[in-house]
């Protein structure tokens, strides 16, 4: 296949992604499989010698979208979409295009310069201060991965990036159980232990309680442990908690701990005014992550990390060795210094596409009527018999359940294997709950009502 062939063939592709996205409704959400029915269409060896591409975009045809589940499907209420505005497509497809690798401002000057500038339209669309900047990483894992290992060098004086943390005393991270995993995995990672990760008790409106963490960063002190920092949380992937961001970073700072909030799919609702009071005092956080691929329609991956001094992150995650400096030019941003991995995509593109084809005002459009319409549900569930909602829309995640869990995991099992809609579930204070999340770039209201006759025809 040469670039010709490209030419011809990227509009074959273009015309495939049309008639897919067109018709995604008359196909079942999640795929109908068993493991190993796609592997099992597979030749077991590689060719020896070059195929068609008829064949093969024929055979992707008939093996693949059969095989998936359709994130882009405007009934995929499931986890938070990963969503592909038409505007964020076309900019992958130029970005695919060019393959650039932009892990130094030298290697592609417009791949860090637009990165920059994309970073701050969304700082002031968030109602950031100015005094943030930022970096786009793949996922809100490795923002809070960065933030954490960051956190980890602060206490340590830096000393674990040359020593190790053989002999190095005990560090202690502090989160609410409502936060996300990624927590957890960036903690093991991190070198610093799971059991070094200090679960603080929450409200009964599941946020964090300041005075408990309070209390347990004391603790620690008497026992000669070593606090590092606070994760908090705005906008579980659970249930959609939110801590009291404000309070929270005051008895932070009281204590001079650094700060990262977790807003990956609910940071993007912050370009509504109406709903920053859920992050009130944000902007006294050291390390903020969203994901713009959750909410907003550009593709994923990407993650925004905004940081109040990015120094320390860069002190921490930054090696220039020779062959990776710019000679004579010591001033420029080489956003691999900010991240885990050296090369770096163009990500920025799809930010540029999609704010300029939307606006903010078509994006809070959409937001504004996804928290409508989960809300209405949320109404309408309610009103069914058996039916009881377990946790109130936080934005546009609430939960329903059943008298018990075995009726409410065998609700979800028919909903799931009958296709229309896609549900996921999770345990909320011992009990199994069903997970309603309202977030697919192109669903309609009608969609979304959808759930309800889904429901009641499989009570």
């Amino acid at each position: 296949m040469n670039h010709d062939d490209l030419r011809h063939w990227s509009k074959r592709a273009a015309d495939w992604a049309h008639d897919y996205h067109a018709n995604l409704r008359d196909r079942p959400v999640r795929a109908p499989l068993v493991p190993g029915a796609i592997a099992r269409q597979l030749p077991v060896s590689p060719p020896e010698v070059a195929e068609p591409m008829e064949t093969i975009f024929a055979d992707f045809d008939r093996i693949v979208p059969p095989g998936l589940t359709h994130w882009q499907h405007p009934r995929f209420f499931a986890y938070f979409p990963a969503n592909a505005s038409p505007a964020s497509m076309l900019a992958e497809q130029l970005a695919n295009a060019i393959a650039a690798q932009g892990m130094l401002w030298q290697t592609s000057p417009a791949v860090t310069e637009i990165e920059q500038v994309m970073v701050d339209w969304l700082r002031q669309s968030l109602g950031l201060p100015q005094d943030f900047t930022g970096t786009i990483h793949d996922s809100a894992t490795t923002a809070t991965l960065s933030a954490i290992l960051t956190m980890r060098e602060q206490a340590l004086a830096w000393a674990g990036l040359t020593q190790g943390l053989h002999g190095q005393p005990r560090l202690r991270i502090y989160a609410s159980d409502q936060t996300h995993s990624s927590v957890d995995k960036a903690v093991r990672i991190a070198g610093i232990g799971q059991e070094n990760l200090v679960k603080i008790a929450t409200d009964a409106s599941l946020s964090m309680v300041p005075e408990a963490l309070h209390a347990a960063i004391a603790a620690d002190l008497a026992a000669g442990f070593v606090p590092a920092g606070v994760v908090l949380c705005a906008g579980g992937t659970s249930v959609g908690a939110f801590d009291r961001i404000g309070d929270c970073i005051a008895v932070a700072k009281a204590h001079d701990l650094p700060v990262h909030v977790d807003a990956a799919w609910a940071g993007s609702a912050m370009i509504c005014p109406e709903f920053r009071s859920l992050w009130a005092g944000v902007e006294g956080a050291d390390s903020i992550v969203f994901n713009p691929h959750k909410w907003l329609g550009a593709q994923f991956d990407c993650a925004v990390q905004f940081l109040r001094d990015p120094g320390p992150q860069v002190k921490t995650l930054g090696l220039r060795p020779t062959y990776l400096e710019t000679a004579g030019r010591e001033e420029v941003v080489n956003f691999n210094e900010w991240t885990v991995p050296l090369g770096r995509r163009f990500r920025a593109l799809k930010l540029w596409f999609t704010l300029r084809a939307y606006g903010l005002e078509g994006l809070r459009v959409r937001i504004r009527n996804h928290v409508t319409w989960a809300q209405d549900l949320a109404v309408a569930l309610s009103k069914l018999k058996g039916v009881e909602i377990v946790t109130q829309p936080a934005l546009s995640l609430f939960t329903f359940a059943l008298e018990d869990d075995a009726k409410t995991e065998a609700l979800l099992t028919r909903i799931n294997d009958e296709g229309r809609i896609y549900l996921t579930q999770t345990r909320h204070q011992g009990r199994f709950v069903i997970r309603v999340q309202v977030g697919q770039f192109d669903c309609t209201a009608q969609d979304v009502a959808m759930v309800e006759t889904v429901v009641r025809e499989g009570l």
